[in-house]
């Protein structure tokens, strides 16, 4: 479901705006400029397009993946017994959420943002206006990582068609003036968003690596589980495929869910 978040929707509306802006100046302001008449501006065009295609996708499935978000009952639930012996030590570590009303397994928490809780929740993200949470977390890190290498291949272009001679180049002074400003504007845009994103990419590794969410390290609670392999809890994040597809937006993460919902009629 789409959340209707003014800040999550301006975000995301900043996010389209900015990756298209760079494709407009990549395409007009640089290769069509100072590699008109090489096979490396064919060659450049179809693989900068090719990363936003591939950030679009990552981000489309960010945005409208459900990332684990706990069903609500329809009817007023007894918690007196989540801890009685009756329900065995199957259901020891797991939590109340008086908000929502439901029994809510480890490393669930509630959202104040999406009004749910959600499993392995991270954060709530305004770039992709979804928290990120156990479903959704490989296309939100495959986002990050789209948008990294679009704001290095923007900036090495614009870098080189200035560094290097461009005979091709028109002399006019209101176009030279034209690509000096979208040049140094796409700078800009590209040095910032890559700067934020390799921060958040690097804590989000970081994070999967030590199995330790944002809502864990605030609450300090340590690894979840201190001795799992690293390959084996990224594995739980990107899927069981080969390592060489985790960056295909494509490809799904579904997988059968580590703690079956307690019902209803517990």
């Amino acid at each position: 479901m789409f959340l209707k978040d003014p800040c999550g929707v301006c975000c995301i509306l900043i996010t389209y705006v900015s990756v298209f802006y760079a494709d407009y100046v990549i395409v007009k302001w640089v290769v069509l400029q100072s590699m008109v008449n090489s096979l490396w501006g064919s060659f450049n065009v179809v693989m900068f397009n090719t990363v936003i295609l591939f950030l679009c996708m990552a981000h489309f499935r960010a945005v409208f993946t459900d990332p684990g978000t706990l069903p609500l009952f329809p009817s007023k639930l007894d918690f007196s017994d989540l801890h009685s012996s009756e329900s065995g030590c199957d259901y020891v570590d797991w939590t109340v959420c008086t908000r929502c009303e439901i029994y809510r397994p480890p490393r669930a928490h509630h959202c104040r943002i999406c009004r749910r809780c959600i499993r392995r929740m991270d954060h709530h993200c305004p770039w992709i206006n979804n928290c990120v949470g156990e479903r959704n977390q490989k296309y939100f890190l495959q986002f990050l990582i789209y948008v990294g290498i679009l704001s290095v291949y923007a900036i090495v272009l614009v870098s080189t068609s200035w560094l290097s001679e461009c005979k091709d180049c028109s002399q006019e002074i209101t176009i030279k003036q034209a690509r000096i400003m979208h040049s140094v504007i796409l700078l800009l845009i590209s040095t910032l968003f890559g700067m934020f994103v390799s921060a958040i990419l690097v804590d989000q590794i970081q994070a999967i690596v030590t199995d330790e969410t944002a809502v864990e390290q605030v609450q300090n609670q340590g690894p979840y589980r201190p001795h799992k392999p690293k390959m084996t809890l990224l594995s739980d994040v990107f899927g069981r495929e080969h390592p060489l597809f985790w960056l295909m937006p494509c490809s799904s993460t579904k997988r059968k869910l580590d703690t079956p919902l307690i019902n209803h009629h517990v």
